[in-house]
């Protein structure tokens, strides 16, 4: 008996199902938009921008409501945008052709403003700090294991994934 063979999934596939739904519920955007901002913004605001929320004007019908014939039909939202300090003013000059970006990827008119925000958007990445080398037994077990390794790329980097792994544990 035959039976359908499951398709593998990717973890994003898989991470985007779960929240996408609590993005939408609650910022009415969706992981697709995060993921796509830096094209739809462009090389001018992707490094200083991020969409927070979009708000559904309260009479108007949700997208998925459709239509109704007394004219209300689905009514375009308002884009709250994050943007760094004085960006925020070439933002504000750049509302139209970023809304026409944003409606272009949603393929229907989902934005009708943008309500910009002022406040910090680059995330400060802490880089995990070196761990030191390894000593004694465990720096000679990871010799023992890099012995035929050719490249030097790939020797450097079993290395430190070597020396992380084979690191006593921090308590």
């Amino acid at each position: 008996m035959n039976h359908p063979k499951k398709r593998e999934m990717q973890i994003s596939e898989v991470a985007n199902g779960i929240v996408d739904p609590v993005l939408a519920r609650r910022a009415g955007i969706s992981t697709s938009l995060l993921g796509s901002w830096d094209e739809i913004a462009g090389e001018d605001f992707a490094d200083c921008t991020r969409p927070e929320k979009i708000t559904w004007p309260r009479g108007g019908l949700g997208r998925d409501e459709g239509m109704s014939s007394s004219g209300g039909g689905y009514q375009p939202g308002v884009l709250t945008i994050a943007c760094e300090g004085a960006r925020a003013l070439f933002l504000s000059h750049a509302q139209g052709e970023l809304i026409a970006r944003i409606n272009g990827f949603f393929g229907f008119p989902a934005v009708r403003q943008i309500r910009i925000v002022q406040k910090p958007v680059s995330q400060t990445f802490k880089h995990p700090r070196k761990p030191p080398p390894l000593k004694g037994e465990a720096a000679r077990r990871l010799e023992d294991m890099m012995d035929g390794i050719e490249s030097d790329a790939l020797r450097k980097a079993v290395e430190r994934l070597g020396t992380a792994v084979l690191q006593k544990k921090r308590r």
